[in-house]
C-alpha cells in the first residue's frame, strides 16, 4: 500500500496538484487565501444522510475566515445532527500525538533519533534486521511490516471488533523489511505501533499515560480519551454505521487495542484544533525537534515513482502555492481530517460518519468539505 486509503490529501493530489509546482520553499510563506464561502461549505454537507454518509461536521478557524456546521443524523431513528462538540473516533490521527511524544523524549535527550530502535528494545526484532533509526518510525522510512489485517474490511470486523491485541503484536516480525531503513516511504501502522512501544519502554509507562500526561491534561483537551479496551466513545457522539443486507449496523462500539499507538484515540473538533494551534506555534516542542514535525525526507513512496509526503506525524500537500500540514484518519463509521496552513490563518477539522466502512474512495463529503475550505 502506497497511501494510506481515504487519506485527507488523495482528492487534492488526484484533482488539484495535477500540472502545479509542488515548490517546497512555499512552506516558508502563505499566500493569500481564498474567502470562506458559507453558502459552498453548506452545500458541501447539504443532503445527508445519503447513500454513503450519515452524518458530518465541520469546524474552520484562523485569522482567514472561521466557520462551523453540521449535516445528517446523529443515531438511527433520530433527527438531531451530530453535535459540533461531539467525540468522533480519530483513527491515524493519533500518530500526531504519538509522533509529538516520541520527539518530547528527544527533546529531553531520553531518545536519539539516529539510535536505532534496537538500542532501546534489544531483542525484540529480529537478528538479522538491520539498524532501524528512531527517525525513521516517525517519518514511516523504517520498512517495519504490519501484521496485515484488515480491519475495515465488514466480515473481519464483525467477527473481531470485540477481541484484544497485546502492543507489538500488530507487527509481522517474521517477513524482512520492505526496504532498507530510509530509503523509501510507505505509510501504515507498523511505525507507530513500534514508536508506542519505544515510548513505553523508555518512560516505563503506558502510551495511553503518556499522551495524557504531556498532550491531553496540558492543553485542557477535555472531549479527547485514550480509550485503551473500552469499546464505547462516552460522552456525546455520533454513532457510525455501516450499510447491510440487513438494514445499518452500528459499528460505534468496538475494541481499539489493535490500533493502539497508531489509531485509538478519541477527541473532538475544538480539541484537534487546540492541539494544531499548540503544536505549531511551539508549545509541545522546541525548535529543533518541531521541524521534524514539517519535514518530509527526500525519499520516493515505496514502489512508486511518486515523492514522499510524509513527515513525523502529518502529511505536506500543495495547492497551487498554498501548503497544508495535515493529518487523516478513519475508522469503521468515522472518516476524519485535520489540516491547517503553516502560520494558522486558516485550520480545518471535520468528521463525516460513513457507511461503508470497505470503500476503496474517500467519502465525497469529505473530499467536498476539504474543496469548500481550501480552494
Amino acid at each position: 500500500m502506497t497511501f494510506p486509503r481515504r487519506t485527507l490529501g488523495t482528492l487534492l493530489v488526484a484533482a488539484v496538484l495535477a500540472g502545479s509546482a509542488t515548490n517546497p520553499a512555499a512552506a516558508a510563506t502563505t499566500p493569500a487565501l481564498p474567502p470562506l464561502d458559507p453558502a459552498r461549505l453548506s452545500a458541501a454537507i447539504a443532503g445527508l444522510p445519503n447513500g454513503e454518509v450519515s452524518g458530518a461536521l465541520v469546524q474552520i478557524r484562523g485569522r482567514a475566515g472561521a466557520w462551523s456546521g453540521t449535516s445528517g443524523i446523529a443515531e438511527l431513528g433520530g433527527t438531531e445532527p451530530p453535535r459540533l462538540d461531539g467525540r468522533f473516533r480519530v483513527g491515524s490521527i493519533t500518530k500526531t500525538f504519538t509522533a509529538v511524544v516520541t520527539l518530547q523524549l528527544a527533546a529531553e535527550r531520553r531518545l536519539d533519533l539516529e539510535r536505532p530502535v534496537q538500542h532501546y528494545l534489544p531483542g525484540l526484532l529480529p537478528a538479522d534486521y538491520p539498524p532501524i533509526p528512531v527517525r525513521t518510525l516517525l517519518n514511516w522510512t523504517s520498512g517495519i511490516n504490519g501484521l496485515g489485517v484488515n480491519s475495515k474490511d465488514p466480515g473481519w470486523f464483525r467477527d473481531h471488533r470485540y477481541d484484544h491485541f497485546e502492543p507489538g503484536s500488530q507487527l509481522d516480525l517474521g517477513k524482512p523489511l520492505a526496504f532498507p531503513p530510509g530509503t523509501a516511504q510507505r505509510y501504515g501502522n507498523a511505525d507507530y505501533i513500534l514508536a508506542g512501544l519505544l515510548i513505553e519502554k523508555v518512560t516505563g509507562n503506558r502510551w495511553a499515560d503518556e499522551v495524557t500526561r504531556r498532550i491531553i491534561r496540558p492543553l485542557h483537551l477535555t472531549g479527547t480519551s485514550v480509550p485503551g479496551e473500552d469499546p464505547r466513545i462516552l460522552g456525546p457522539h455520533a454513532h457510525g454505521y455501516e450499510v447491510t443486507a440487513d438494514g445499518w449496523l452500528d459499528v460505534t462500539e468496538a475494541n481499539p487495542s489493535l490500533q493502539w499507538s497508531a489509531a485509538s484515540i478519541i477527541s473532538t473538533a475544538a480539541d484537534l484544533d487546540r492541539l494544531m494551534v499548540a503544536l505549531f506555534r511551539g508549545r509541545l516542542l522546541p525548535k529543533k525537534q518541531l521541524n521534524e514535525m514539517f519535514t518530509v525526507p527526500n525519499v520516493k513512496i515505496f514502489g512508486t515513482d511518486q515523492p514522499a509526503v510524509y513527515s513525523a506525524g502529518l502529511t505536506r500537500f500543495h495547492i497551487g502555492e498554498l501548503t497544508v500540514w495535515a493529518k487523516s484518519g478513519d475508522r469503521p463509521g468515522y472518516n476524519n481530517g485535520i489540516g491547517a496552513t503553516r502560520d494558522l490563518s486558516r485550520r480545518l477539522v471535520y468528521s463525516v460518519n460513513t457507511l461503508q466502512m470497505g470503500g476503496a474512495e474517500q467519502p465525497k463529503a469529505a473530499q467536498n468539505i476539504i474543496m469548500a475550505a481550501l480552494t
